[in-house]
């Protein structure tokens, strides 16, 4: 929603509120990602700064990562002849497909530094096949 302005010469505390996102409670956005393979591990990193820790919330189940977000915000300025109180929610969820078999799943970790949340997915160890010699009964 734009709100057009009357008098353009004249902005006035309606026309700040009413073009606010916050005014209307928040926002859903998608971070940026980067994926990467290396030769031990997938990385995935969001672009997500503002944040902390107790904002994340990462799940991994039935082959599929999902890592989600929320968090609320707050502010108020007040002068002599009115108080502008802003309150808003943030919030993200993305989820991926593993390749399947391929995740060792037991030792994902993440980690939250600057504004990028990374997520390490080590790979599953190869199996090591062993030449097995078959006698002739």
């Amino acid at each position: 929603m734009k709100l057009v302005r009357r008098n353009a010469g004249f902005p006035s505390l309606l026309d700040e509120l009413f073009t606010n996102d916050a005014f209307y409670g928040g926002s859903t956005y998608t971070p940026a990602v980067n994926i990467k393979e290396t030769e031990n591990s997938y990385v995935v990193d969001l672009a997500v700064p503002g944040m902390e820790k107790s904002d994340f919330e990462i799940n991994l189940e039935n082959n599929v990562l999902t890592i989600s977000a929320e968090k609320a915000t707050e502010k108020e300025n007040t002068t002599e002849k009115y108080t502008l109180k802003e309150f808003g929610k943030f919030s993200f969820k993305r989820s991926f497909t593993l390749p399947e078999g391929k995740v060792n799943t037991e030792n994902v970790n993440a980690q939250y530094n600057n504004g990028v949340l990374s997520i390490l997915l080590p790979k599953q160890e190869k199996e090591v096949k062993k030449a097995k010699l078959i006698e002739i009964a």
